[in-house]
């Protein structure tokens, strides 16, 4: 066994590899350099090996490459052994170190095998890029559907609010109604009795006459039934206007309800009345109603009444714009009946049609007078998020909302738009809604 050892490791033995190469510099050189590289190149890729697996803690076949380092840290060994056998024939050395290289090598071979299928089914660059663009979107419709939530309790807040306000006013603004008849009634017997009076003693104290004439009483006479008809006026337009809160609001219809669209869009005009009135800066605007004989639908109506605020809204928006807008697109193109479209800015119009289109359908269109849209905006008017308003103007979810509305009822959103010739919102929902 001694013996068998040292000529293992001794060279006694055999002659140096260098004698096949008859000890030419040029060819003992160059097989130095080129073994010596490779051996450097091959010690190399396991440190790199190593610092993978170190930082991809997660990666899946870490073994299999500590069993790649082994196997090509003993081929770098068997190309240092060859520059060491030019001058030093340890050949049984040799021979055992490419020995166990080829055991490595097999074993290396063999335990790749069946990861073969496991690497395969790992998602390539392609499909992880189309894998991460689909995440994308899905977050993109999750922030989307996030906004529009919030957008929707916090119209669901303002109807609460709305509802609760309506109910607060409602109560006093019917006391001080029923009050002023019974006031008025008062009033005109007061004022009877002093006429009476006065015809009766036609020799009044010089200080009641002194009186009478300080206060005006023949102005008094005429004023105050004027003043009582204003104010019956007045809390008859409140009355109105809290009627209409509570019927855009209708806090207390949470289930479908069968209810007159006509109503609703009367409420939804009322609450916007200041917006349509004449300002500084642009002309009150006209709201045409053109409205059909229609049935009563069953719906969700505060949800109905959302979508009929946010449109009227967007045209009330496009025709204060149009005032301006229209005259500088005017002056700005050669178009023929210029004069015309600025007649159209100075007159801004709203239009409403209802009609029932069949046994089942009923069709409500929302028209302005204004400038119209591009085909680009048009496209995107209903996206989340869009809108031509300056920063801070709008969220660009209101119209996103509606069309899901209406489209979540089984009905038809439609918006038809020419620059320069307005804009139509066309609903078309059935009289039996389905749920949502």
């Amino acid at each position: 066994m001694l013996e068998f050892l040292q000529n293992f490791l001794t060279d006694s033995s055999f002659i140096p590899h260098g004698h096949c190469y008859l000890w030419k510099p040029s060819l003992v050189w160059l097989n130095i350099i080129s073994d010596s590289l490779i051996a450097l190149v091959y010690y190399s890729i396991p440190i790199a090996l190593v610092y993978f697996v170190h930082k991809r803690k997660d990666f899946p076949f870490k073994w299999i490459l500590l069993l790649f380092g082994a196997f090509i840290i003993s081929c770098g060994t068997t190309h240092v052994m060859d520059v060491w056998t030019l001058w030093h024939p340890t050949y049984w050395l040799s021979t055992f170190i490419k020995f166990i290289t080829a055991i490595i090598s097999l074993y290396t071979a063999i335990a790749l095998l069946p990861i073969i299928p496991q690497a395969l089914a790992l998602p390539s660059p392609a499909q992880l890029e189309a894998a991460n663009c689909q995440l994308k979107l899905t977050l993109k419709e999750l922030e989307n559907t996030q906004s529009q939530l919030i957008q929707t309790e916090k119209m669901s807040s303002l109807g609460q609010l709305v509802g609760g306000i309506a109910h607060e006013i409602n109560n006093p603004v019917n006391f001080i109604d029923a009050n002023i008849v019974i006031i008025n009634e008062y009033t005109k017997n007061l004022l009877s009795l002093i006429t009476l009076f006065q015809k009766c003693d036609r020799h009044l104290v010089s200080e009641i006459q002194a009186f009478i004439e300080e206060i005006d009483l023949d102005f008094i006479k005429e004023d105050v039934p004027k003043i009582l008809s204003s104010m019956k006026m007045g809390a008859g337009r409140i009355s109105n206007l809290v009627l209409s809160l509570r019927n855009f609001s209708r806090l207390d219809e949470a289930d479908k309800k069968e209810v007159d669209i006509h109503d609703g869009l009367d409420s939804t005009l009322l609450i916007l009345q200041n917006r349509l009135e004449a300002k500084i800066n642009h002309p009150g605007i006209q709201v045409i109603k053109e409205y059909g004989k229609l049935p009563k639908v069953e719906c969700y109506p505060g949800q109905l009444n959302q979508v009929f605020m946010n449109i009227l809204n967007n045209s009330i928006d496009t025709l204060i714009e149009s005032v301006i807008g229209c005259k500088l697109l005017v002056n700005n193109a050669k178009i023929t009946g210029n004069q015309q479209l600025v007649t159209k800015a100075n007159n801004p119009q709203i239009r409403i049609c209802t009609e029932v289109l069949d046994s089942n359908q009923v069709m409500i269109r929302i028209a302005d007078n204004g400038c119209g849209m591009t085909k680009a905006v048009k496209q995107k008017v209903f996206d989340p998020f869009f809108t031509t308003k300056p920063v801070g103007s709008g969220t660009g979810l209101g119209m996103s909302i509606s069309y899901q509305i209406i489209n979540k009822y089984g009905g038809q959103l439609k918006c038809v738009s020419t620059p320069l010739q307005g804009t139509e919102f066309i609903i078309q929902i059935p009289i039996k809604i389905k749920s949502g």
